[in-house]
């Protein structure tokens, strides 16, 4: 590729909102070029899911998704295109093969992962003409008629129109690294400052580390009063804290909070026994609160937190009433001793972005800049794990492609 080489369309990013916008612009007749530091494009979509791949959810729904933006806005957005359409797509359009994880509600490639994935995306986009260059760093754009994007080295390609599609600040070896956000706030854009989401929990040095890599189902309370916010699903102990999806849903909020110096209370219900089913258990009998619990609870969990309250050898008759009150609460309510969020390095999303406020929802046309769309992850909006932001990367994906190649 020549130096200052003109194309109709120039995407900037190849994770999963790059490349479903790259091929969209392409299918519709335009030349388009697919521009990723990476040696090779989707290096997000590898790492995912562990290598697995949770491509798509069964079902969606809006409410669950985040945004400091307007809610409406991103319903419309994502609901522009539906979730059967963008699986029909998948499977007829990038050739792949999905198939349904039991009761998880999660769809993922038949046969190996998110290398199976980038490989198919990558000969669509070829497929429909789309340029790749690659180990290839855009670091400014200059709008105009047409746009110049610069490049590091300082060469560069003139578009008529481009399309940020650089993802967060998330998983940075993957090449995400802030520039898409950098020139979308040079350029007058509001941003969501950033924060790390679908993130484990850090606590204290020593704290439940003889617990790690226990798992089962929890419900994760965040915050006091009418801004509690509940996530139920697997819990997992680590070596530095907790994960799981019932963590990971919350973590934003746990994020937030620290780096504004306000940290939140954050409880867990173990298991899925009430208060009062708790209660009812413990009325009546002579057997150890180790052996009735251990009935619902993996025993090592149970000796850890019979062992915080000083009960390890009680039986049920002698326990006294305050002792029930603390078990029933450590139970139900137990206080998690969580230190910190994890960092960018280790949330598997980027929460806050480009206000959804400053694109056309129908086209994710910047209001700011003409020619300039956005999609992904570096709008603001993110969804829960299972899929969700998949489906985001490649409903905003279509949206600026086919907009790209229509306006």
């Amino acid at each position: 590729m020549e130096q200052n080489q003109a194309f109709d369309v120039a995407v900037i990013g190849g994770g999963p909102a790059g490349l479903t916008s790259s091929y969209h612009a392409a299918r519709m007749g335009y030349s388009v070029v697919l521009i990723d530091r990476k040696a090779v494009p989707g290096e997000k979509i590898v790492l995912s899911g562990g290598g697995r791949c949770n491509i798509l959810p069964v079902a969606v729904d809006p409410s669950t998704y985040v945004t400091d933006s307007s809610r409406h806005t991103l319903r419309k957005i994502l609901l522009s295109w539906p979730l059967a359409d963008v699986q029909t797509f998948l499977q007829r359009h990038i050739g792949l093969r999905l198939v349904e994880e039991g009761d998880t509600g999660k769809l993922f490639p038949a046969s190996h992962g998110g290398e199976e994935v980038r490989r198919r995306f990558l000969l669509a986009v070829r497929r429909v003409g789309v340029h790749l260059k690659t180990r290839t760093k855009a670091v400014n754009i200059d709008p105009g008629k047409p746009h110049r994007l610069i490049l590091e080295g300082g060469k560069k390609i003139h578009a008529d129109r481009v399309i940020i599609a650089t993802g967060g600040l998330s998983y940075p070896q993957t090449g995400s690294d802030g520039i898409g956000l950098e020139i979308a706030r040079a350029l007058g854009h509001a941003i969501v400052e950033p924060y790390a989401a679908l993130v484990a929990l850090h606590g204290s040095p020593a704290t439940h580390r003889n617990l790690a890599g226990l798992s089962l189902r929890v419900a994760v309370t965040v915050g006091e009063g009418e801004k509690r916010v509940r996530s139920r699903g697997g819990f997992l102990f680590t070596h530095r804290g907790y994960s799981g999806p019932a963590v990971l849903n919350i973590g934003h909020l746990a994020a937030r909070a620290h780096r504004n110096g306000r940290p939140l209370p954050i409880t867990v219900s173990w298991g899925d026994r009430t208060a009062e089913e708790w209660t009812e258990l413990f009325s009546s009998g002579n057997r150890t609160l180790r052996e009735t619990v251990g009935q619902v609870l993996p025993d090592r969990l149970v000796v850890c937190l019979l062992a915080e309250l000083g009960l390890t050898k009680a039986k049920h008759a002698a326990l006294r009433m305050s002792d029930r009150h603390q078990l029933i609460e450590a139970l139900t309510a137990y206080s998690l001793p969580w230190c910190k969020a994890g960092g960018f390095n280790e949330a598997e999303v980027t929460g806050g972005g480009v206000h959804l406020s400053e694109v056309n929802p129908k086209t994710l046309c910047s209001r700011k800049v003409p020619g300039m769309y956005f999609c992904g992850e570096i709008l603001d909006a993110f969804g829960p794990i299972g899929g969700m932001n998949f489906l985001w990367a490649f409903v905003t994906g279509k949206c600026a492609g086919e907009g790209a190649a229509s306006d």
